[in-house]
């Protein structure tokens, strides 16, 4: 049987999401945008023009050939060269406000992952300027439930997540009399899904390989 959908999950984790997120970067000096995160080549600013530029094509309905591929990302944020940060912010917190209802109006939940994507690039830039909850706070509860819809829809490996403090296991991927499993943090199981660096932390991991549950990177 097809799981159920949530239309309404991605606008409410990128909801979420902006009301921490945008306070942040309005508080930090133009200078901090310089440094590097975890993406290869991305400093702050990328990845704040990246999740921006992301949102203004779901908006405005852009999506040609290459979107969203690494070339496409590229030239998104070479657009945004020359814009100050401030009007980065700006257009990311117009597109986490606004684009919820384009996502749930999408057909089979092709965009739904665009949610989860931005509100992990969130978790980079809180890592790389040092702050603490990268991959965790108010928005977590949405962006799990999100990434176990996704990975349903794209029959991903299977896996049951047994999470630190949550009451239930965590379901995702394809239907399976054998998934793999997963015990540690929420946090840890987000830095597995999505390729980001696992130095410093502790988990468990049977039936599956770290490369197998990526899914979005």
């Amino acid at each position: 049987m097809e799981p159920v959908r949530d239309p309404e999950l991605p606008g409410l984790l990128l909801r979420t999401e902006r009301d921490s997120l945008i306070p942040l970067l309005r508080s930090r000096p133009d200078d901090d945008f310089a440094v590097r995160t975890c993406c290869p080549g991305w400093t702050v600013r990328h990845a704040v023009a990246h999740c921006a530029a992301a949102l203004t094509r779901v908006l405005e309905t852009r999506f040609e050939p290459g979107v969203f591929s690494p070339e496409g990302n590229e030239r998104d944020i070479a657009e945004r060269a020359d814009r100050p940060v401030s009007a980065l912010v700006d257009e990311l917190e117009h597109g986490m406000t606004e684009a919820g209802a384009v996502i749930a109006a999408a057909a089979h939940g092709k965009l739904d992952v665009i949610g989860f994507g931005e509100w992990v690039h969130a978790g980079d830039i809180r890592e790389a300027w040092g702050e603490p909850g990268a991959f965790a706070g108010a928005a977590q509860p949405h962006a799990l439930a999100l990434a176990a819809a996704c990975t349903r829809a794209r029959r991903s490996r299977p896996l049951v997540a047994l999470l630190d403090g949550h009451p239930a296991p965590l379901v995702l991927g394809a239907d399976s009399p054998e998934p793999a499993e997963y015990r540690g943090s929420a946090p840890t199981l987000v830095r597995l899904l999505t390729g980001r660096p696992l130095t410093g932390t502790r988990y468990e991991l049977t039936g599956a390989t770290e490369a197998e549950l990526i899914f979005l990177s």
